[in-house]
């Protein structure tokens, strides 16, 4: 809706009621709802799904169009990433955020810093989601109230190219609320429970969710040992819920990610039940590691299935667990994908240990064999040494193509010594296109770092400490942070601003005009950074 159609709305809802409300303007109600245009989380959803799903179509047309995001653990950190796209492209388009389950155990528990097992309280996430949209939206009302001011100014100097300019600007306005991708776990629980968490997610603002193969109450990060599936139909019950979650809500389009981490887990909690043979249960119990029984030679409590005509003793361990033979990772995977893709899941996720597009596209390709529009969602985790995994990758390729590798020791190739040799470019430079190569051979359409702010905030922390606290002192801080936030732009320099103070401040010349008590005159330290 544009500019002038808005205070035309709000000139029309006022004249029906406020005969006296006289003091009440027209287009300040029109700025107030253009910079508030998201009334609730389920508007949110609604307006991302669909952005979600015209990227998922666009990348099946071109796989060039791959989308991207960051895992933030803040709203802050959310805005500031936003903001920064914004500032650096011109537009947010194909860039979401990503919430990270593991950020949330390990920065936003009550029981403070906690490891990535879904020990942390459930409702924490939905509350990172409102409060990711909650900064997003501000973020909109800040940038939007500046245009407004930029508009007045503008009117009142007679400038009408300006003026024109600007509302222009204003109609094509590109807000700042973009999807999130939103790390359910392993559904914290049972169906119910999988369904009744999906709805706070989705009344948060949440569009899709992603959630885990894994057992609830064994559930590990991905890239931890000791990692414990569920049989299939144990699975889809959790997708289904939280399909139902999205259609019970009117997000008909909300989207499912379901994650496979059957490459790394070796044992399960259960042996599925099967029916007849061949189907999804008989599939699944067929990876179990299983010795041949004697009938006469059964044991006291042995747990026992049959497989071919033969009766199979499954090998458990002691905490009851059921191990699957090794080697049977990449088709248990394969079986997982095509399974949840044709029960009700959009995208999937294989967390792999290494990013290796070879391995992806290998699993991916065996699931486009049966459904041809598959494409993941995929985990470009800090858990892997990318410059290590790369320069063995290109260590092994020049070794098997015959190239002359006695200056190079692969036990080595993480030191310094080899960033500038040509193995260490050519590393550098298959990490640099990734994204890019693995979207275009692998199926990847999402790309997404899980915990990098994890990351960037101890690093920018660490730096800052090491000089305000040494020999640099305020230098560290100046020099660091303060004269950077300046020469490259960041409005985050003018900290009041971005906190809201000038949107404050048009809140109170609206409600009380000539006496409003002003935050941002000429005696605010800000207007130090206005040039």
């Amino acid at each position: 809706m544009t500019y002038s159609q808005t205070i035309t709305d709000a000139r029309a809802a006022i004249g029906s009621f406020g005969q006296n409300w006289d003091g009440i303007q027209p287009e300040s109600a029109a700025r107030m709802r253009l910079q508030n245009r998201f009334r609730t989380g389920l508007d949110i959803a609604r307006y991302t799904a669909k952005i979600m799903r015209a990227d998922m179509a666009a990348y099946d047309a071109d796989t060039a169009k791959y989308t991207q995001s960051l895992g933030c653990w803040h709203g802050f950190i959310g805005q500031q990433k936003m903001i920064a796209i914004k500032k650096h492209f011109g537009t947010t388009k194909g860039r979401y955020l990503y919430l990270s389950g593991w950020m949330v155990a390990a920065l936003r528990s009550e029981f403070g810093p906690l490891p990535d097992q879904s020990m942390h309280e459930k409702t924490s996430v939905p509350a990172l989601i409102e409060e990711l949209y909650t900064f997003l939206r501000q973020a909109d009302a800040r940038e939007l109230g500046g245009l407004f001011r930029e508009l007045d100014a503008a009117k009142a100097a007679g400038d009408a190219v300006n003026t024109h300019r600007l509302l222009h600007k204003i109609d094509d306005y590109q807000t700042h609320i973009v999807p999130i991708v939103a790390d359910i776990d392993a559904g914290f629980g049972n169906a119910e429970a999988t369904y009744l968490l999906a709805k706070k997610f989705i009344e948060a603002g949440a569009c899709c969710i992603q959630i885990e193969n894994q057992v609830s109450d064994e559930k590990q990060c991905g890239h931890q040992d000791g990692k414990v599936t569920v049989p299939h139909e144990d699975f889809l019950a959790k997708i289904r819920a939280v399909r139902y979650a999205f259609l019970e809500l009117g997000v008909d389009d909300g989207v499912i990610v379901a994650r496979t981490d059957s490459l790394g887990a070796g044992l399960t909690k259960q042996i599925a039940v099967t029916h007849t043979p061949g189907d999804i249960g008989d599939q699944y119990n067929s990876f179990l590691d299983c010795d041949e029984v004697d009938p006469a030679n059964v044991g006291h409590g042995d747990v026992l299935i049959s497989r071919d005509g033969k009766l199979m003793r499954p090998k458990r361990l002691a905490s009851n667990l059921f191990q699957f033979r090794p080697g049977t990772g990449e088709d248990r995977v394969v079986l997982d994908c095509i399974n949840s893709l044709q029960n009700g899941a959009d995208l999937l996720w294989i967390e792999t240990e290494k990013p290796h597009i070879g391995q992806i596209a290998g699993m991916v390709n065996r699931i486009r064999a049966v459904v041809p529009h598959a494409k993941l969602v995929y985990n470009n985790s800090p858990s892997f040494n990318w410059t290590l995994n790369f320069r063995q990758q290109v260590y092994d390729a020049w070794a098997a193509e015959g190239h002359n590798m006695a200056n190079y020791d692969r036990s080595r190739l993480m030191s310094v010594d080899y960033d500038t040799t040509d193995l260490g470019i050519e590393a550098d430079l298959r990490i640099r296109t990734f994204q890019r190569d693995s979207a275009r051979e692998a199926g990847i359409f999402h790309h997404l770092i899980t915990l990098p702010t994890y990351h960037t905030a101890a690093l920018s922390t660490d730096n800052l400490a090491k000089g305000y606290f040494g020999e640099a002192g305020m230098l560290a801080y100046v020099e660091g942070v303060q004269r950077r936030e300046i020469r490259e732009g960041l409005a985050c320099v003018r900290h009041q601003n971005m906190a809201g103070s000038d949107v404050g401040d048009d809140h109170k010349e609206y409600f009380a005009g000539d006496a409003a008590l002003k935050a941002g005159g000429a005696h605010n330290t800000m207007n130090q950074f206005a040039a």
